[in-house]
């Protein structure tokens, strides 16, 4: 493979590293480079010479800003959009139940498709250039990826304001969530792939990881919890509205400008999820996956944000009382024979 691919695969000394090399795009995920790291994964797993896989972008702009929703967009209407939900779901399950050290070296932005591939690793690393974000509601969608399984086990109503709002956080935030597991400097990250050649993960990252500081998410605890454990949508609106300071009506206006449609159905996700394991989180993922192929809002998110670059996208629903419960039911309905299985 040569340095142009959009995804590059080495083993040295017993580490196997997979490379995202789309820079330009910011290591956006495509359904060639989910197709190829797949099978690289399964390999792996099963070869004695492999003892770690690490996963990092190219770049010090991204990690990986998500899949790449301009082909999603540019293929509506095809089989493309259930082969690329469908192949990036079953590399999510790979990553979640993977048999070795899996390190996602989560440097620069790090959203949607590229949460899927750091998220479920056993080592999760930020550094001073992380920046996490599940921003899907904006786009007409929800947050996929797992998002259903990691979400409602963040701490307290974390996870259920990161869904609502799309805030971004920061390495601190990553930490204090539990959706990072160490804090290692930009600067440390060749020696830390450098170091697993020849020592254990665990160990190395004891050595390497420093304290990121306070986090945002903590400051703000008391206020998540007590807003965004709400029993919809429009409750948790409510609760914001009365709470009168500066971060509400940030949160407030973040939540406003989104799909409505699709914050009823992150807000039932969420909750559902809790409940669930992962496998049967990707399962329910696909089906909201393909009803929201089958409308309109993600397509017009796309449009807004990717295509004409207006920020202004006119969703199917105005408002939250637009959306009724069995609209929502719609988006859950079983999927029969093209439900999402993980055999090939």
């Amino acid at each position: 493979m040569t340095d142009d691919a959009e995804i590059l695969f080495a083993v040295e000394d017993g580490v196997a590293t997979v490379t995202l090399n789309r820079p330009a795009a910011l290591n956006a995920l495509t359904l060639g480079m989910v197709c190829a790291f797949h099978p690289k994964l399964i390999e792996w797993a099963s070869d004695d010479a492999v003892r770690a896989v690490v996963v990092r972008g190219v770049g010090d702009k991204a990690f990986c800003a998500g899949g790449d929703i301009r082909a999603l967009y540019d293929n509506r209407g095809t089989g493309f959009t259930a082969d690329f939900f469908r192949e990036e779901y079953r590399l999510n399950r790979t990553i979640h139940h993977y048999p070795k050290p899996y390190v996602a070296l989560m440097d620069g932005i790090t959203m949607g498709g590229g949460v899927g591939v750091s998220v479920h690793a056993r080592h999760r690393v930020a550094c001073e250039a992380t920046m996490l974000a599940m921003p899907e509601t904006g786009i007409g969608l929800f947050p996929d990826v797992g998002g259903s399984y990691f979400l409602p086990r963040m701490p307290g109503a974390t996870g259920m304001y990161i869904a609502l709002t799309g805030d971004r956080l920061r390495p601190t935030d990553c930490v204090y969530a539990g959706i990072a597991d160490a804090f290692v400097p930009r600067a440390q990250h060749d020696a830390l792939v450098a170091a697993l050649r020849a020592e254990p993960v665990e160990a190395v990252l004891d050595r390497l990881k420093m304290d990121p500081g306070p986090a945002s998410l903590e400051e703000h605890r008391d206020a998540i919890d007590r807003c965004f454990s709400g029993n919809s949508v429009e409750e948790i609106e409510t609760a914001l509205a009365a709470e009168d300071s500066p971060w509400a009506g940030k949160a407030l206006a973040a939540m406003r400008g989104k799909s409505p449609l699709s914050q009823k159905v992150a807000f039932r996700q969420i909750r559902e999820g809790a409940a669930l394991d992962f496998d049967d989180c990707m399962r329910m993922e696909y089906r909201l996956s393909q009803h929201f192929m089958a409308g309109r809002d993600f397509f017009e998110g796309v449009r807004a944000l990717v295509v004409d670059k207006d920020q202004k996208p006119v969703w199917r629903h105005a408002t939250l009382d637009e959306v009724s419960d069995a609209q929502v039911d719609e988006y859950f309905a079983p999927f029969g024979d093209d439900a999402l299985t993980f055999e090939d």
